[in-house]
């Protein structure tokens, strides 16, 4: 990866750890479906709630509220931004693709056609300790979305 683009995606990381898209749970609209999952990395104390609204098969939105360090609040607030308005195996597909570039070690170009501003992750995936951190929403996603309806 160039040194230009490695820059890029550590803007993109900071720009997102700075100004939170989806930051701050929002209230279900009545008659709503939704699912909520509280996630905890326990070796660096980086913990989200995340809340996702669901109709039909639209994922209508995402609101969270967590702490933790600049990979784990950025890679919520790309989530966020890129999940809203998907259909749920449009998000569950979406999930799966960051995990493989997550797990991948560096060993792969991300595909930005499909990740889009996620794909600034790509150089976390060569430390192992901040994986955790940058799947950490994903996982939350996960679990909300599994919450929210049963799969059809």
């Amino acid at each position: 990866m160039s040194s230009d683009l490695q820059q890029l995606y550590q803007q993109i990381i900071l720009e997102h750890a700075k100004r939170r898209r989806g930051d701050g749970l929002v209230d279900v609209p009545a008659g709503a479906v939704s699912g909520e999952s509280h996630q905890l990395n326990p070796t660096c104390g980086d913990e989200i709630t995340l809340r996702a609204v669901v109709d039909g098969s639209t994922v209508e939105g995402i609101s969270w509220e967590g702490q933790g360090c600049s990979i784990s609040m950025a890679s919520a607030s790309v989530l966020t931004e890129m999940v809203a308005g998907l259909d749920r195996g449009e998000a569950a597909g979406l999930v799966e693709e960051f995990r493989t570039l997550m797990r991948s070690r560096g060993s792969i170009e991300p595909d930005e056609e499909v990740l889009g501003d996620a794909a600034a992750f790509a150089g976390v995936a060569r430390y192992p300790a901040r994986v955790k951190c940058a799947m950490l929403a994903w996982v939350a996603l996960e679990e909300a979305l599994d919450q929210a309806a049963p799969a059809a």
